[in-house]
């Protein structure tokens, strides 16, 4: 079951979950709206290789703000420090971006229970688009478990700025 607006201020106000810094005016009737952080990266390589090493550049957002480009995959962070050990977040884009050809969180949605931190978020564009820090950049929603929990203890749910697997992560197979 997914959390109420009222039913994650309830559970926030009893430190079952985080969302810090916490806005009244960012709930919705069902999911918290989490603003883009100052800061994105970009992959430095013209092609990605899956069983490499990426290094990243980092560009801070200004107070124009920022155009991103179609073409290149940018990571962000949430300003929110967000989490539970309860209950399951999952990060999606807001609707009104997405007419805008902007994407936010299109293969990483889901979090994980025992995960609290700024969220790395994905972002691409099918157009020239200003983005600004700060600005609300996506919802996140909180689920109830079925059944027994184990808590999360894997390399990013402890991560607060955007960053890659090592290379060796992704070259595993299974």
């Amino acid at each position: 079951m997914i959390l109420t607006g009222h039913e994650i201020v309830r559970q926030r106000d009893m430190g079952a979950l985080t969302i810090e810094p916490f806005d009244p005016h960012q709930l919705n009737p069902v999911s918290y709206n989490y603003r883009l952080g100052p800061v994105l990266k970009t992959h430095r390589a013209p092609v990605m290789d899956t069983r490499a090493e990426h290094e990243l550049d980092e560009v801070v957002i200004g107070e124009d703000g920022l155009v991103l480009r179609p073409g290149r995959a940018y990571l962000g962070t949430t300003a929110e420090v967000i989490g539970s050990d309860v209950f399951v977040p999952s990060l999606i884009g807001r609707s009104s971006l997405g007419r805008l050809g902007m994407f936010l969180q299109f293969s990483a949605d889901l979090g994980q229970v025992g995960s609290c931190h700024r969220w790395t978020l994905e972002i691409k564009v099918v157009q020239p688009t200003r983005v600004y820090r700060g600005m609300c950049a996506g919802q996140v929603t909180f689920w109830t478990t079925v059944g027994d929990t184990l808590a999360y203890t894997g390399r990013f749910g402890r991560l607060s700025e955007a960053t890659v697997p090592p290379a060796g992560l992704l070259a595993a197979t299974g």
